[in-house]
């Protein structure tokens, strides 16, 4: 897909599309499957959920920082790829649900390997660590570091860290 275009809800429809039939073709589209941009966030990439009005559609929402073109087109597609997982496990979607909790086992990243994509997954990751904040700051405003307490081992320890670490 061509990186320079822009970013709108026919590129995110057409960027689900190709996902869909190059890497969970195996998954059958047992209802109706959106895709839409929702409100800018500090920590959530994407989510997947039920349409309210309906109760059987799986509306699945992205992060409009994604639109931002210093994200990298793998970014977005390990974020979809992230919540497809969800919807082929039975989250939100009509599918039998495979585990209690969507994220339990590190289920994501065995389906990405199971799929091939697992270095999509590690770089997603990495440029997630290296360059989120950036963007974070660049849409909110600076962040001021979290402090927490960490137990270990019968030892305390403040710990201080940017706020999305917390």
């Amino acid at each position: 897909m061509n990186t320079t275009q822009e970013r709108d809800q026919e590129w995110l429809e057409n960027l689900l599309a190709d996902i869909w039939y190059k890497y969970f073709i195996d998954v059958q589209q047992t209802n109706q499957v959106r895709i839409q941009y929702g409100r800018k966030a500090k920590r959530r990439l994407g989510s997947i959920s039920l349409d309210r009005s309906d109760g059987e559609t799986s509306i699945i929402t992205i992060n409009p920082i994604y639109q931002d073109l210093l994200v990298p087109e793998y970014v977005v597609k390990a974020t979809i790829i992230h919540e497809m997982t969800h919807y082929a496990h039975g989250f939100n979607s009509p599918h039998q649900q495979k585990q209690r909790h969507p994220h339990s086992g590190g289920v994501i990243r065995k389906e990405f390997a199971e799929r091939g994509l697992e270095d999509m997954y590690l770089k997603q990751q990495k440029w997630l660590k290296e360059h989120w904040i950036e963007l974070v700051e660049k849409y909110f405003g600076p962040q001021k570091p979290t402090y927490r307490v960490v137990k270990r081992r019968n030892t305390t320890k403040v710990k201080i860290g940017p706020w999305w670490m917390s």
